[in-house]
This record gives C-alpha cells, structure tokens and sequence, in this order.
C-alpha cells in the first residue's frame, strides 16, 4: 500500500477542511508551490491535488493549478471541477499521471458511458482515471459534498465496473479533516462486495498506525493530508514506508 500526501486548494491557498465543510476549514502558511517541493525534495514522487473551489462549481483557480501542475516532474493525481471529456482527455495527455472524476459521474448519467468510449481504444487511460467515491453514511454525495445522490454506493461500484473503471478515491466525510482514525469497515465493505477493484482511501488518517491498520486490507493506496500539516506523519515517515513497500513488490 502506497502514501499519497495531498493538497488542497481553496482560494489559492493550501487549506484542510473538516467533513468536507468548507466553513470548518484550515488554512496552511505555504503556497501549493512550496509543498510540492517540500515533497520532492524528501523523496516523494506522488502527490495528490484537489481543486476545492473547482468541486463546487468555481473554476477561477483551475487554470492557474494546471499551470503549476505541469510545471512538475511529480506524478500527480488531479480531481476538482473536472467536467468534461475533453478536460479529462487534455490532462492525461499532457502528462497528469491520474484524472479524478467525481461530481460529473453522478450527476450526468451520459458522462462515464461517454468517457469509457472514448478512452477505449487509448491504452492504460482506464487506469489513469480515478471515480471518487465521497461516502456520508453510505449516502454518496457530491458537488463539493453539498449534494446527495439516490444511487445505492454498491450499485454505483458495479456500474462503474461494468463500464471498465475500477480505480476508486473513497472518502468517509465522518472521518475526514478530524485525525480520528480511517473508516476501516467502510473499506472492508467496498473489497468484500469488489474484491478485484484498486481501491484507494481518504480521510481520518492521524498516525502510522492508521496506516498499518490500512495496509491489512487489500487497499491499493491511502491518500494522507491534515496529519502532514499537523506533525502526525512526517514526510520521511512516509518516504520510507513508500520505499519499503517499492521494495516489496
């Protein structure tokens, strides 16, 4: 299982957010810039970016992220505001290592139909592109957390599959942002009802221990913010679980 550290934009600034409100949010002394070279510099080779003004609905930060995204030698995996094929298309080809889709997959039945065949004939895209799973009490939600969605969170994973994804960013919203633990039962679900998906998880991580509890399951990746920022985990910490489980393979 591999650490991904996260950022996460809102307003131009690197901000946590506590159950996804983003009234309950804390802000970081450091532009997105210096965080990703705090991560470079210690070894890191993945890190995850969120554009939060781009999940609900507010694109004034997006061309500005993808300019310093592509500035980057990192592999990163992208999601905020991503709301059409041609977005999706453009990202990946220009280097972006995964696309995270989201709100659009929920809201717009024609969207993942209309991704799965365009990417069909392109090789390896299916595995490049990541169906977030933003989970409330099994109540998916959406469009920045603010929206409910009637499809049932199973049925959802089966869909997607059918339609040839199947690497998924599982968040528990009652987790997130409050260093209280990961929804370890939650993911235990998800793998017993999809054994074979790429599952990756979010939200709740405070400790190493969180991640070794993690690392007993079949998750493929855990996605670690806020213990970052607040001293929890250490980027050396991470850097050398991720060099363990490299060399482990």
């Amino acid at each position: 299982m591999y650490i991904i550290p996260a950022i996460d934009i809102l307003d131009g600034k690197v901000v946590r957010l506590r159950e996804g409100d983003y009234n309950q949010k804390t802000e970081y002394n450091v532009s997105i810039e210096e965080m990703i070279e705090r991560y470079r510099s210690n070894g890191t080779d993945f890190i995850h970016i969120i554009d939060l003004n781009g999940a609900k609905g507010d694109f004034s930060n997006q061309q500005t992220l993808f300019n310093v995204i592509k500035k980057t030698e990192m592999r990163v995996q992208y999601g905020g505001g991503i709301r059409t094929i041609e977005q999706v298309t453009n990202l990946l080809d220009s280097g972006i290592h995964r696309v995270i889709v989201g709100t659009q997959a929920i809201s717009n039945p024609d969207f993942l139909p209309e991704l799965s065949k365009a990417f069909a004939k392109k090789d390896g895209y299916a595995n490049r592109i990541v169906i977030a799973i933003d989970v409330l009490d099994e109540v998916i939600k959406y469009s920045g957390w603010m929206e409910s969605s009637p499809i049932k969170l199973m049925d959802y994973i089966d869909r997607c599959l059918q339609l040839g994804f199947f690497r998924f960013l599982c968040t528990d919203i009652n987790k997130d942002g409050k260093l209280g633990g990961a929804a370890v039962d939650l993911y235990k679900k998800l793998l017993e009802h999809s054994p074979f998906i790429k599952l990756i998880a979010s939200g709740g991580v405070s400790a190493m221990d969180d991640i070794r509890e993690l690392a007993k399951l079949d998750v493929r990746s855990v996605v670690v913010g806020k213990a970052i920022y607040e001293n929890k985990i250490s980027i050396e910490e991470i850097k050398e679980w991720n060099l363990k489980m490299l060399s482990s393979i």
